[in-house]
């Protein structure tokens, strides 16, 4: 099992499972002040294998993030069937997180404190080359400034068809910061108040309120929290987006930030691990089917030859 490890003169380090969907599976930040902090939850034993590929670290979803409702779309003219066999499925029969998360991905550069690798269905999965559209590709650069863990994402078009497409990330972040500090007194925070409806996961297409309790743009308190929802009209500034965990006892938070072409965050926690993820998104769940319902659900689309570029950074700060 390839694992490749990254660090900094700060004393940072993540290390990376390349043959297990370029998952960075940790990271330990140091501050300028000198804190430590583990960010990351993965399974014991994730980068030996055997664990399920969602579950650990920062799984890269792609090209299509969450649920293929049944695994069934249709495109230009054509159906297509996913299948257990072929893909990941959930547990109520939808294709789950895309083709390149369980999959080894391809090295191309690499430095003491970067490692970029490159997937491209074609060449490292090609028996799910005919399940999309069009042929795929996804660059991603892990690279650690200060205390900071910056994922630089370039996705692109090698085939002569138009290329729908969808990507998240689905971060495990570890609660308390320290080994001092409890849990259930951290707090976590993102800009948005209004979800999807959800029917077994799925969005129906219409959008509510978040439920009491579960409206993130107030900082609720980790404990008690229970969430599996997909959050959107996400607040940017500045054409970022930034979401908090802090841990007051600690005096540590965790900043997720990311450029505003992430219009979704999903948020989760896990019951077999303590932590929280907040996921951000390009689109939303099953958006290949919504978006030819006429519903507005992020599905792009790149034209042959282009490319888009994404930027999500983690970085841990002290908290006043």
């Amino acid at each position: 099992m390839k694992i490749i490890e990254i660090s900094n003169k700060q004393g940072c380090r993540a290390r990376i499972a390349v043959d297990l969907g370029f998952n960075c599976f940790s990271f330990t930040a140091v501050t300028e002040s000198g804190a430590r902090a583990d960010v990351l939850s993965a399974a014991d034993g994730f980068e030996a294998g055997g664990q399920p590929a969602s579950r650990s670290g920062i799984p890269l979803l792609f090209p299509y993030p969450n649920r293929i409702a049944g695994g069934r779309y249709s495109w230009s003219g054509r159906d297509y069937q996913l299948t257990p066999d072929q893909v990941p499925f959930d547990k109520a029969g939808n294709a789950i997180h895309g083709f390149c998360m369980d999959r080894p991905w391809r090295i191309v550069s690499q430095s003491d404190s970067s490692v970029t690798a490159v997937f491209r269905t074609s060449l490292d999965a090609p028996e799910r080359l005919a399940l999309w559209p069009a042929d795929a590709e996804i660059e991603l650069t892990y690279a650690l400034h200060g205390s900071c863990l910056q994922s630089l994402i370039a996705i692109r078009n090698p085939s002569d068809q138009p290329l729908p497409w969808g990507f998240g990330t689905h971060a495990y972040f570890r609660l308390p910061l320290s080994r001092s500090s409890s849990a259930g007194q951290c707090t976590i925070y993102a800009p948005t108040s209004r979800t999807w409806v959800l029917q077994d996961c799925l969005p129906s297409g219409k959008i509510q309120s978040a439920r009491v309790g579960s409206d993130l743009s107030s900082g609720p308190a980790f404990g008690g929290l229970k969430l599996d929802d997909i959050y959107t009209e996400v607040a940017a500034n500045n054409g970022e987006v930034i979401c908090r965990i802090t841990d007051p006892a600690a005096k540590l938070k965790v900043e997720q930030r990311f450029s505003a072409g992430f219009r979704e965050i999903v948020a989760f926690t896990p019951p077999w691990a303590e932590a929280v993820c907040l996921e951000p998104y390009t689109c939303v769940t099953n958006a290949i089917n919504l978006q030819q319902q006429g519903i507005d659900a992020g599905l792009q689309v790149l034209t042959p030859g282009e490319t888009w570029t994404g930027r999500i950074e983690i970085e841990v700060l002290t908290a006043e």
